[in-house]
Formats: C-alpha cells, structure tokens, sequence
C-alpha cells in the first residue's frame, strides 16, 4: 500500500506533490520520492526514509515545472533505498512512472527484458513497468498506447501513473483489480492525481474514480476515461464533503475498523504471485527454501509476542498436520532464557508486524548463535527481523495505523499455512491431488472474508447489547484454540473489558466455576474435527446459567439453538477456518469499544511496537 500523487496545470507542481504525499503519510511508507517535467526533461528526486529527507533533497537540488508525479514506498521487492525508490524512469529518460501494487509475474518479465538488453536500475518488480512501455512505444505508438499495450503483459492488481517528457501535456493513469484506488481532481486549468482522497481535498472536491481495467488521459483542462481496450467510459464525477482527517479513515470511523475492512484486498496480495491454482503450487523465493533444507529440517520454533504469537499456534497445527514436521510455539521474551534446544536442523522462525519487537529480535539472535536456521514473517521490509533471517515471507498487508493488530493478523495464519504446504510438498508428504486441494481452497479466502465483513452490522447489535459487561471467557479447541486467545486480547486491548481464554476441554479443571449469568461465554464452534466436543462444551455452560455466544458455521442449526447470540461465519477447510473465525471477533471487540467511547486506535498504555525488552 503505497502513496501517488500528480500534478498538471500551471503552478509549480513540486510544492503541490510534496504536500500530497505528506497527507498521505498516515499509509506508511519507507521512501519517498517525485518526477518534474523540467526544460523538457524528467528530474527524479528520490531517497529512502521520511518525506522530510526527500523535502531536504529537493532544498539542495531544486526541481520545477508544470507536470509531475510523486510517491511514497511501502516495500515488496528489494530493500527500503534511494535506488529502490519510485519513480522509476526507462532506459531513455523520457517516461517515468509510479506503481501500487505487485507485478506478480515480475521474475519472468524481468527475465525477458534482460535477455533483450534492458539495463534494471533497482530490485523492485515496479520498474519491469517503464521498460514494458518504452518497449511498446518502440514501434511508433504514443503514451497512451504504450501503457495500454504495456498493461496486457501483466499479472496482478495495479495502479499506475505514467508521464512522458515528450508528450508533456497529459498524464496517463490506469488501474487493474483492487491494488489500490486512482482518484483524479478537477480544477481551474489544472489536475490533481492521487491514490487516496487526502492527498488533493486541499485543492479540490470534485473527483472521479477509476474502476478497475480503466484508463485515464489527464490535461491540465480535461480527463478521457476509457477502457484497456480503447472505450470511451463516462465517469461520475462526484462532489466530497470530507474534511482532511475525516478523509484519511475514508467512510470509517477509526482506522481500526478500516484495516478490519482492507483485509479483503491484504490477503489477495498476500496470495498474489505466491499460488499458482492451474499446477496447485506455493512459491516462497524469499524464504530461500531449497529441498534439501526440507529434508534437513527436524524441528520448527515459532516464536512471537502478542497477537503475532496466536498466528504461530495456529501455524503449528497447521504444518505438523501438512508437512509432519514437530513444531514448538515460544513466547519470544522467553525463547532465550531457556536455553533452547536448537542445532543446524531447527528453524527459528519469528514473526513480528514491525520487524522491530526486541525480544522477537533477541530471540532470532539466540537461535543463530545456536546455529539454527532463521526464517521470519514480517510485515515492514527492510525491518531488523528481516535482514537478520536467512530468509522471509513478506506479510503483504500494508501499514497499520491501529495499535490492535488485524490485518497483520490473518496474513501471517495465510503465510503459515502456504509455508506448511510448500514444506509438505518438498519433503513428500502429500500426494498431488491433497496438494492441489488444499492450494485449491486458498482461492476462497477472499470472498469468504469479505462475505464476514457483508455481516459487521449484526456482530456489532450483539456488541451493543454487550457493551457494560466486565467479564468474559472465550473458549475454543484444536486449530481455533488460539482464535479464542486472540479475541479475548483484542477485547482486553481496545475495551478494557477483563477477557480470559481456554481450550475448552480445559474448562471442567477449574474455569467452569465462573460461569453463571454474569459471566458471557464465547464459544468458537465452527464445523471440524472438534465440532461435537465443542457443542458439549456449550451445554456445559447454559447448564449453569450462563450467556453463551457462539460463532458457527452457516446453517447449524444445532449451534443456533444453544446460542443467546451467534456469530455466522461461511463454510470453509477448517485448517483455514481461522482466517474466518477471527473475523467477527475482531468487528466485536471494535464496536464494544467504539459504544464505550474508547479511543480504539491509540488504546492505553499500549505501542504499536514494542522496541524495549
């Protein structure tokens, strides 16, 4: 997730572009940088780290004109650099572009240009763009055509934003699938180009947005919409009445809620140029997995802290269950006070949202020293936990604002589960045809997940009616056990309600003396292989009187009678049932914080990353 902003019109547009892409700061970023159309020639200011790095650049190297593009870089391929930073500019100097998104058949199209001679200036998948469009404008096309033509060589979700120094009169922007939004602005002589609304509501309040396969040919007086194949499209142009930071949570109330809501379009990166459906096969190339290292392996450490420690119990199931091998789940402030057990046959592999927790950190230090193998699941490229592993699965979910983790969440139970496959796949443990499935049921997840978010209405009249409780117990078994940790957390996180977690089977050793009416029960009873000792569980509970709330499965009927309030989740694999079953927990926890009038993003005495031991 990436910022873009342009500019066309008769005012410096280097002034207009740095103070869009500081609107859109709030995204998250790792470099920043812009493209001016200067005396007919394209100037490129670019660095790594924050806005005011680039502003300081541009101070030392003053650029100015009429036109020009800019970006700020949330990395997927290739480090956080000046040399990675966008704008990309061609082999001739005269076209440059700006890209959300991953060009998911990126190696093959790189290959490709390379064995015709095209020079590569930086590791991202991003510049195979600009040299596809000067390829295509090498026979005699135009601008427009070159990027129409250049678009059909690629895979994946996009925006992008494309400008010639000869033919400095126009912008072209395009988008293709859900990679993130093109707006562009109308004003007086001039046109503003942005990926979100924040970046251009200073200038303007009339817009339009691009649909998915539509092209854009911007002048400073006028925009063309038109298809990828050439049709003239009418767009709506609509008038917005957001005030700034209004519009950088968009029609949310907190950004909480609008990652919950983006985890649709997170897992379809996460799954984008991993899972290749037609042969039924995950590729992992960061990870540098080679298959003699899935033979060598004996033993996987998963460690973690906090939420990111849930995803690992969750994965644990997941790979001994698909790969057979013995998997152990450390809290990281603990892994290395024990004197681990670890050799050159174990993987370490450490999952942390910022790449920066200390005793994630910590932990992966203890486990090269002990000679392990050090893989992490990260979500900030370019982060500690990243360079310190021998290799590494990148989240894909984009930057959260919102201290409770949500999105970066569910990727990393996705990324375990496509690692548990790949790993069973190197070391012989499933057959094609169980292979082909279980790559198969990834491509659900998407849809599945956004028809859990169609229902946050009715899990959020539950939390109404929830809201003044003081207590809670969330219960679950087998794959969805640390499901019901990871509700529980998020309702003590952003609530303040006091919450509690057990595997169910452990309730008649002790916690089942709490229940009565004043203590709700959560129960997670999705249809698997723990289905029926969950539903005992259940009659347990209103057997002593008390509330009981059950997340079920579509159309269980069993479950919806011993329910006082239930939560609905689609038919799906239970080894990916988690994926699903989080969902409504998360909407929960959110609006019985949001009635309580809590500040969900920024809860008490807590940080987004923990960087102290």
């Amino acid at each position: 997730m990436c910022g873009i902003v342009g500019y066309i019109g008769e005012k410096d547009a280097t002034p207009i572009i740095l103070s869009g892409l500081k609107r859109l700061e709030y995204r998250g970023y790792d470099s920043a940088g812009l493209a001016v159309l200067q005396d007919g020639k394209i100037e490129i200011r670019r660095d790594a780290g924050k806005l005011s790095q680039l502003s300081a650049l541009v101070n030392d190297q003053p650029v100015h004109g009429k036109v020009g593009i800019g970006h700020t870089r949330w990395a997927t391929h290739g480090i956080p650099s000046a040399r990675n930073a966008h704008p990309h500019l061609g082999t001739t100097g005269r076209v440059v572009v700006v890209h959300n998104g991953i060009v998911e058949n990126f190696l093959e199209l790189r290959e490709e240009l390379a064995v015709e001679g095209v020079p590569f200036n930086s590791d991202t998948d991003s510049e195979v763009i600009v040299h596809l469009i000067e390829r295509s404008m090498g026979g005699g096309n135009d601008l427009v055509e070159g990027v129409r033509l250049a678009l059909r060589n690629l895979k994946g979700a996009h925006g992008i934003v494309v400008m010639s120094a000869d033919e400095p009169d126009k912008i072209v922007a395009a988008r293709i699938g859900n990679a993130g939004g093109v707006v562009i602005g109308f004003g007086e002589g001039e046109m503003f180009i942005a990926s979100d609304i924040p970046a251009i509501l200073e200038y303007t309040r009339k817009m339009i947005f691009l649909e998915s396969f539509q092209m854009a040919v911007i002048t400073k007086d006028s925009v063309t919409v038109q298809t990828l194949d050439g049709k003239k499209v009418e767009s709506q142009v609509h008038s917005i009445s957001w005030d700034p930071v209004a519009a950088e949570k968009g029609e949310y109330r907190h950004f909480m809620q609008k990652e919950i809501h983006e985890q649709v379009r997170s897992l379809t990166d996460t799954l984008a140029g991993r899972v290749d459906f037609e042969e039924g096969r995950i590729r992992l190339p960061e990870l540098n997995l080679t298959p003699e290292l899935g033979q060598q392996i004996k033993k996987i450490i998963i460690t973690a802290c906090g939420t990111a420690a849930h995803a690992g119990m969750v994965g644990k199931t997941m790979i001994e269950r698909i790969a057979r091998i013995p998997v152990e789940v450390d809290i990281a402030s603990e892994f290395r006070y024990r004197e681990p057990l670890v050799d050159e046959n174990t993987v370490v592999l450490a999952i942390s949202q910022s790449g920066e927790t200390a005793d994630t950190l910590a932990a992966m230090e203890e486990a090269r020293q002990r000679g392990a193998v050090v893989w992490s699941i990260v979500n900030a490229i370019g982060s500690q936990a990243m360079r310190l592993a021998d290799g590494y699965i990148s989240m894909q979910t984009g930057p959260e604002i919102g201290v409770a983790s949500t999105k970066a969440f569910t990727a990393p139970l996705v990324d375990l589960y496509m690692l548990a496959v790949l790993l069973g796949d190197l070391r012989g443990t499933l057959s094609a045809d169980v292979r082909k499935k279980l790559v198969g049921d990834l491509r659900l997840i998407p849809d599945l997940v956004g028809r859990c978010l169609d229902r946050e209405d009715d899990v959020r009249q539950v939390a109404r009616v929830m809201k003044d409780v003081r207590n809670m117990l969330y219960l679950g078994r087998g794959i969805n056990m640390p499901i019901a940790y990871e509700g529980a957390l998020k309702l003590k996180e952003i609530s303040y309600i006091h919450a509690e977690a057990y595997p169910a089977g452990e309730m008649k050793h002790g916690p089942i003396a709490l229940v009565d009416r004043d203590m709700p029960v959560l129960a997670i009873v999705p249809r698997d292989p723990w289905y029926e000792k969950m539903i005992s569980q259940i009659e347990q509970a209103k057997a002593r009187g008390g509330c009981v709330l059950v997340l079920a499965t579509d159309g269980d009927d069993r479950a919806a009678e011993l329910a006082d309030h239930i939560f609905w989740v689609p038919e799906i694999s239970w080894m990916l049932s988690p994926v699903l079953t989080v969902i409504p927990l998360q909407i929960f926890a959110y609006h019985i914080a949001s009635y309580r009038g809590l500040d969900v993003d920024q809860p008490r005495n807590l940080a987004k990353s923990v960087t102290v031991e």
